[in-house]
C-alpha cells in the first residue's frame, strides 16, 4: 500500500471522527472533551469523549493510527505468514451509551491494517461495521438500522449485506451466555477483495451510513420518560457489554497487546453496571419481551 492510499484512509478517518462528533452533538449540552496523545512505539491518536451529558451517560469516538516493527498475537493468530511483521492500523471507533434506557447503546468501528512481512510483500485489509445494543426493543429501531447498513453496502454486491449480517450475529456473541450482544448490525474484516480503490469505498459507505442508522433512532426515544426500573435494567444489560468487550473483542484486545492507550481502549465501557446472580426478567414483561423478541437470529430487512 502506497503512502498516498494510506494518507487518503487517514484523512478520511478524521473527517468522519469530526462529523460524528457534531452529529451527535446537536443532542448534547456539553461539549466533547478533545484529548490528543502519542504512542512511544510509534502513532497515536485523538479521543473524543463525553460523560455525564443530557443524552449520553458515556460516549467516545475515538481516532487513532498507530505502527510498529512486530504485530501483536491477537492480529497473527488468524493470519498466516504475518508473525514478526511490521505494520501500520488506523480506525475511528465509537460507543455511546445513552442515559435514558430507551436509546440503545451502539458500537461503530472502520479501520485499516497494513503489514510488511519478514519477506518485504505488502499486505493490507480494511475492516468495520456497526451494530445496536437495545435494553427495550423496538421493531421500528431494528428494521431502520438493519435497512440503512443494507443500504450502505448494496452498491459493492447484492450479497455483502446478508454475509456481514451473518459474521456479526456470529461475532457479538456470548458464547459463554450463549446471547447475542445485542440486534446486530453489519461486520466484516480481513477485506481486500474488491481492489483498494472499491474497498475503502465500501469502507467510507458504512462509515458514512452510521448517522444515518442512528440518529432517527436517537430523536424517536431520547424524550420518553423511564423510571429506576428501567435503569436499574439497563445496568444489568450493560454487564453483557462488558464482558464482550473484556472477553471476545479482537479490537480491544489489539488495541491492549499492541501497547495502545489504555483510556482512549476502555472508553467502551459504560459507566455504571450491576451484575445479579442467576437473574431471570419476569414473563410477559418489557424486559422478558427482549430475550424472546429481540435477542433472537431474526431477518430485520
Amino acid at each position: 500500500m502506497t503512502p498516498s492510499e494510506l494518507n487518503q484512509v487517514k484523512q478520511y478517518l478524521q473527517g468522519l471522527q469530526a462529523s460524528i462528533v457534531e452529529g451527535i452533538g446537536q443532542f448534547e449540552t456539553k461539549p466533547f472533551l478533545n484529548d490528543s496523545w502519542d504512542r512511544a512505539e510509534g502513532g497515536g491518536g485523538c479521543s473524543r469523549v463525553l460523560e455525564e451529558g443530557s443524552l449520553l451517560e458515556r460516549g467516545g469516538v475515538n481516532f487513532s493510527h498507530v505502527m510498529g516493527d512486530k504485530l501483536p498475537g491477537s492480529a497473527t493468530a488468524s493470519r498466516q505468514g504475518l508473525a514478526g511483521a511490521s505494520f501500520e492500523a488506523m480506525g475511528v471507533s465509537l460507543v455511546f451509551h445513552p442515559r435514558n434506557p430507551y436509546v440503545p447503546t451502539v458500537h461503530m468501528n472502520v479501520r485499516l491494517f497494513a503489514a510488511t512481512t519478514v519477506e518485504g510483500e505488502s499486505v493490507w485489509w480494511f475492516g468495520g461495521g456497526m451494530d445496536l445494543t437495545p435494553y427495550y426493543g423496538a421493531e421500528e429501531d431494528a428494521r431502520h438500522f438493519h435497512q440503512t447498513c443494507k443500504n450502505a453496502l448494496d452498491p459493492f454486491g447484492a450479497h455483502y449485506h446478508a454475509d456481514f449480517k451473518k459474521w456479526c450475529d456470529e461475532y457479538f456473541y456470548l458464547k459463554h451466555r450463549k446471547e447475542p450482544r445485542g440486534v446486530g448490525g453489519v461486520f466484516f474484516d480481513d477485506f481486500s477483495e474488491l481492489g483498494f480503490e472499491q474497498s475503502f469505498a465500501m469502507t467510507r459507505s458504512v462509515g458514512d451510513a452510521f448517522l444515518k442508522a442512528y440518529l432517527p433512532i436517537v430523536e424517536r426515544r431520547m424524550n420518553m420518560a423511564y423510571g429506576e426500573r428501567e435503569r436499574d435494567f439497563q445496568a444489568y444489560r450493560r454487564g453483557r457489554y462488558v464482558e464482550f468487550n473484556l472477553v471476545f473483542d479482537r479490537g480491544t484486545l489489539f488495541g491492549l497487546q499492541s501497547g495502545g492507550r489504555t483510556e482512549s481502549i476502555l472508553m467502551s465501557m459504560p459507566p455504571q453496571v450491576k451484575w445479579r446472580y442467576d437473574w431471570q426478567p419476569e414473563a410477559g414483561t418489557p424486559e422478558a419481551a427482549l430475550y424472546t423478541d429481540f435477542l433472537v437470529d431474526r431477518d430485520w430487512v
